[in-house]
């Protein structure tokens, strides 16, 4: 859904306005990643969700890798810039290192697992698992347009 904020000078002016999402490509020392099953339409992605208004970027992501899955991580460095043409929603990706704690199905995840990085396609739809692999060949960082099922630019 997208929002909008009338123009004060004009109200048939309108800006409509992006929801920003954060998410984490959590790496172990083995070179597998985490991955959540969602419990709200079962698909396969990195942990993320949307950024609170009173929290910082890092913090946010920080935030919804623990919330989903029980691990507590490291933000090490943005990856990517993803956005949802068709919902106006603007993903920021950040490569992060585990910390402490133990991967668990929670309230928003049926599932939590560690992938290869080879069953990372075969598990997750393509705009998600172009996010782990921007975040595992490393480089500067990706600015990718999708439909929510497909890459677009």
């Amino acid at each position: 859904m997208l929002l909008y904020m009338s123009n004060s000078r004009s109200q048939s002016t309108s800006t409509p306005l992006h929801s920003v999402s954060v998410a984490g490509v959590v790496v172990r020392e083995d070179g597998r990643v985490l991955a959540i099953r969602r419990a709200d339409n079962g698909t396969w992605e990195p942990p993320g969700g949307v950024l609170e208004r009173d929290e910082t970027v890092e913090d946010g992501v920080r935030r919804e890798v623990y919330e989903e899955t029980g691990v507590k991580v490291r933000v090490d460095r943005l990856t990517g810039v993803y956005k949802n043409m068709a919902l106006g929603v603007v993903a920021l990706v950040f490569r992060c290192t585990p910390e402490s704690g133990h991967e668990h199905p929670t309230d928003e995840a049926t599932a939590v697992e560690w992938l290869a990085p080879d069953q990372v396609t075969a598990t997750m739809g393509e705009v998600y698992a172009v996010r782990i692999t921007d975040a595992l060949t490393g480089g500067a960082p990706q600015v990718r347009a999708h439909d929510g099922h497909r890459l677009t630019g």
